[in-house]
């Protein structure tokens, strides 16, 4: 059996790698190749290249790379057509991959979309796109298996993958204790994952940090950087602005789980803070034109926040109304969030203050979490997925998998 993956981020890079590993622990003799990083070629990806090298994000930088992705699509349509695999596996990156889904469909290969972009929250119309060129989308939120197949997309909800990272995880739990010594609370800052994640709201959350200070609570901060190379940027942001904050590389899941709360930039990690049910601030920075771009007809979901999705039983928007942590309502979901072109940081200092000065409403927000994450942060997708892939195959590479906990 041979599979052809095509993989972008540094997420879907780790969500590839564990369900390659299922495929191959149920089907030995699986061949995978394509694009991918790190972990899927450690767990046995034949990489063509790595992908994740050229994650990036908004108009610019993808079009300074558009020569980069042309060379890297005919490379892939090269390969599909010497290799002709059984199937293509597609991990989000969807401007990259809509490329690829197209050149399989042209040869006849079957295209299936595991961590699909989602495309039910912004710009919808693409669902025509998904409908034309991909065969089956496994969802990873609840609500999305409904939404397809509403539109005539084959669908069928797996279940996250992040939370298989999650549970597989080794935590330092040494470096856990030594945060836990000092009886003040620590307030974990996290940036985000991308470069200009980093360099849009490392900025803003240390502002936030200061007037957390500023309202009297003795807090620490720590920085938990992605990589080395964030760890030296937010270092000299630190140096700069709350020159006592600690900053620490590739810990996230440490300085989360020593924390008492968390500033963090939107991204999945926000499920990783539900199920350790931390209270949380989100905050993303984007520009004025995309900020109003966004609220006059491309969003179409109250929240940018994952864990708000999944608190809100309709989260999608009726009229084009901004989310505004503080109007009626509000306090039914458990992270205020400020997806903003602008200075929101008194408001995101005010949430903090009230957390750790109120234990009442502290304990409120834990437990609006706990009840989420016992409903959602379950291990299984990258067996559920597998599971489904091979049983969609031909008879003559069918094998039993083993059932999700």
């Amino acid at each position: 059996m041979k599979l052809f993956f095509s993989v972008g981020e540094p997420s879907g890079d780790l969500h590839g790698s564990n369900l390659i590993a299922e495929l191959r622990a149920a089907e030995p003799g699986l061949r995978c190749i394509g694009f991918g990083g790190p972990k899927m070629a450690a767990a046995g990806l034949q990489p063509i290249e790595d992908l994740t090298k050229h994650a990036v994000m908004g108009f610019r930088p993808v079009i300074a790379k558009i020569g980069t992705f042309r060379r890297l699509v005919a490379e892939a349509d090269a390969v599909l057509a010497k290799e002709r695999p059984d199937a293509v596996v597609l991990i989000d990156f969807p401007g990259f991959n809509w490329h690829i889904a197209a050149r399989a469909k042209e040869r006849g290969i079957p295209v299936y979309y595991y961590g699909a972009p989602q495309i039910w929250a912004w710009a919808s119309w693409r669902v025509a796109k998904m409908r034309r060129l991909v065969d089956h989308v496994l969802c990873k939120l609840p609500f999305e298996e409904s939404w397809y197949r509403e539109r005539g997309v084959a669908a069928t909800y797996v279940g996250h993958p992040f939370f298989d990272e999650t549970s597989q995880r080794k935590v330092d739990q040494t470096l856990v204790a030594e945060l836990g010594k000092d009886p003040r609370p620590l307030v974990a800052l996290l940036p985000g994952s991308r470069d200009q994640e980093v360099k849009k709201n490392l900025p803003d959350l240390l502002r936030t940090a200061n007037k957390i200070r500023a309202a009297g609570v003795d807090a620490r901060f720590a920085v938990a950087a992605f990589k080395d190379a964030h760890a030296e940027r937010a270092r000299e942001m630190v140096a700069r602005e709350l020159p006592d904050a600690m900053v620490f590389s590739a810990k996230t899941p440490e300085i989360i789980r020593a924390a008492k709360t968390v500033l963090a930039c939107s991204g999945s990690v926000s499920l990783e803070l539900m199920a350790e049910r931390k209270p949380t601030v989100i905050a993303y920075r984007v520009s004025p034109t995309l900020y109003w771009a966004c609220r006059a007809f491309l969003v179409n979901v109250k929240y940018c926040t994952l864990v708000n999705l999944l608190a809100d039983p309709n989260p999608w928007i009726a009229r084009r109304v901004p989310y505004e942590p503080d109007a009626p309502g509000s306090e039914n979901v458990p992270y205020p969030e400020y997806a903003t072109h602008r200075d929101r940081t008194d408001d995101m200092a005010r949430h903090q203050v009230h957390w750790l000065t109120d234990e009442a409403e502290y304990d409120r927000r834990v437990a609006m979490l706990d009840d989420l994450a016992q409903r959602y942060a379950r291990p299984g997708a990258s067996v559920r997925a597998a599971a489904f892939l091979l049983d969609r195959l031909t008879d003559l590479y069918r094998r039993p998998v083993r059932k999700a906990a």
